[in-house]
């Protein structure tokens, strides 16, 4: 159990007597309103730039962590034009169900799979073929689509013998047959331009770029590690298959070009249509390979380098729009998938007194805050009040809803069942809360879920949820004594303990047993968010 001194913002306190006496069983709430007009005229309707970081822990950038040792001023920037949310997650602890929540506005671990991280080639693609993604829900209101960088929601390569190759490993990857187009692509999944990578773009073990739906450079020898940096910040780079154009230090910079070029080219010759680009950056997801010329430019070491880098990456997309004259009718969305991984985050606080989970207790897979709580800003200038800190609780699965209210989409009932409408609040035109639980989904899919309700978390298992810190050296010095001896599961009060340290699972039965009726009915109703028509 880690040990944080830091306290963090207060989040709104919950009246624990209204809770027990009818909140507890409601599964959704309906509005009973129609569906509203979209807020901007049909012929201006804003573009949309999602920013999505890797790894990116709260206290990893500047205006969340007044200790950082990194400066991060161009998404600070963001932050002092638009809104900052401080009570904002992931809706899982690692990467391949965020972002499948993300892009569907709902819940991973109601897959049946539930949303299970893929390495390499693994695939197929997570989202079925016949939901309604965040890309084509716009993509039918008339937005060109693009995402360049990480996909990691699964795609399906194939062998010679045509059959789908659906595991990870270096051996899959020996066995793709590059000239088959591959299925489950994101192209294949509203956006009408990809390139990127299949899973972790300098982790796994195809380290080759997709365009489309082929691999225009396909690998032809194994990864040559002694090319590469070495330092505490390099492990977590597995030795796949290389194509001759996969430069590892410069992935981010390639992923930057690409969407550089999209803006450019859309804005001169579709200035006409709205678009919807979806960058997703390696950084800062280990290992920390920053680019030639951000090397030694923080006195952070590797990492911090790699978080500067990134910092830099966001102030050139928005230099971009900037140029281009569509920043002022462009959505910007910084977040990150989940929180930092265990190496980083232990390195950087014994190397650089730097803490990437600040203030929060847990780092990435914890379904303690530290896991799953991240930096979240949304800039509309001249529509989004500046400088406004919000602190909603808010689930990036509240991208869809809140997108499509904007743009005036009619969201289907079997479509985005656990996003919820956030564009009153976006706009600064009420701070009534608009949902007021989350269910948190831990590295163990459905099986260790964390629920909040208001100000109360309940944990229905001991541990972290995902790290098992008894058994990592790097997470041991930051185990606590059991608070609750013998309860078997977790209760906190993050009005009065944001740092998860005294468990209340044996203090408040009532409110356990009434969570977990709450929790058991939004699992079994296969949605969360109150009903649209």
């Amino acid at each position: 159990m880690v040990d944080r001194d830091n306290q963090a913002q207060p989040v709104v306190a919950m009246n624990i007597m209204l809770y027990l006496r009818g909140l507890v069983c409601a599964t959704v709430i309906s509005t009973g309103l129609p569906v509203p007009e979209p807020v901007c005229g049909q012929d201006r309707l804003p573009n949309v730039l999602i920013i999505y970081a890797d790894d990116l822990g709260y206290g990893d950038v500047s205006c969340y962590n007044d200790q950082a040792r990194i400066r991060t001023p161009n998404i600070n920037r963001l932050a002092e034009q638009g809104m900052r949310f401080t009570d904002a997650h992931s809706a899982a602890t690692v990467c391949t169900p965020s972002r499948y929540s993300l892009l569907t506005g709902r819940y991973a671990f109601r897959l049946p799979n539930h949303g299970r991280v893929f390495d390499g080639v693994g695939g197929p693609n997570l989202i079925d073929q016949d939901r309604l993604s965040l890309a084509q829900m716009l993509s039918d209101k008339g937005y060109a689509t693009a995402c360049f960088g990480k996909w990691h929601v699964g795609m399906t390569f194939y062998d010679s013998d045509g059959k789908p190759i659906d595991h990870g490993g270096r051996e899959p990857v020996e066995r793709i047959d590059y000239s088959r187009p591959i299925t489950g692509s994101p192209i294949h999944r509203g956006f009408d331009h990809f390139f990127g990578t299949a899973a972790c773009p300098t982790t796994d073990w195809l380290y080759a770029f997709v365009d489309g739906d082929r691999v225009p450079v396909p690998p032809k020898e194994l990864l040559d590690k002694s090319r590469l940096p070495t330092h505490p910040y390099s492990r977590d780079n597995r030795r796949g298959w290389k194509a001759d154009d996969f430069d590892l230090e410069a992935v981010d910079l390639l992923f930057l070009e690409k969407s550089q070029l999209f803006l450019r080219d859309h804005v001169s010759n579709s200035p006409e249509k709205p678009f919807f680009l979806y960058h997703a950056t390696q950084a800062v997801h280990l290992p920390s390979f920053p680019a030639d010329e951000f090397k030694g430019k923080t006195a952070a070491g590797p990492h911090g380098d790699f978080i500067f880098e990134l910092d830099v990456i966001v102030g050139r997309l928005l230099k971009t729009i900037e140029e281009l004259g569509v920043a002022e009718n462009t959505i910007v969305i910084f977040t990150s998938d989940n929180g930092p991984e265990v190496l980083t985050i232990a390195r950087m606080r014994a190397d650089h007194d730097h803490d990437g989970a600040r203030p929060w207790r847990g780092v990435k897979r914890d379904v303690w805050e530290g896991g799953h709580r991240v930096p979240m800003l949304v800039r509309w200038t001249g529509k989004i009040p500046a400088g406004l800190v919000s602190q909603q609780l808010f689930c990036q699965t509240d991208v869809m809803a809140t997108l499509a209210r904007i743009v005036g989409f009619d969201l289907p009932e079997d479509a985005a069942e656990d996003s919820f409408d956030f564009s009153d609040v976006w706009l600064g035109k009420s701070q009534v809360a608009v949902r007021d639980h989350i269910i948190h989904q831990g590295f163990a899919g459905d099986r260790k879920l964390g629920f909040r309700k208001g100000n109360w978390k309940l944990l229905n298992f001991t541990g972290s949820g995902g790290n098992d810190y008894t058994k990592s050296e790097l997470l041991q010095p930051y185990i606590l004594p059991d608070s609750a001896l013998g309860a078997p599961g977790q209760l906190y009060n993050l009005d009065i303990d944001p740092g998860e340290r005294k468990n209340l699972y044996f203090d408040h039965p009532e409110i356990v047993d009434g969570m977990n009726q709450e929790l058991n009915s939004l699992k079994a109703a296969g949605r969360s968010a109150p009903p649209r028509h």
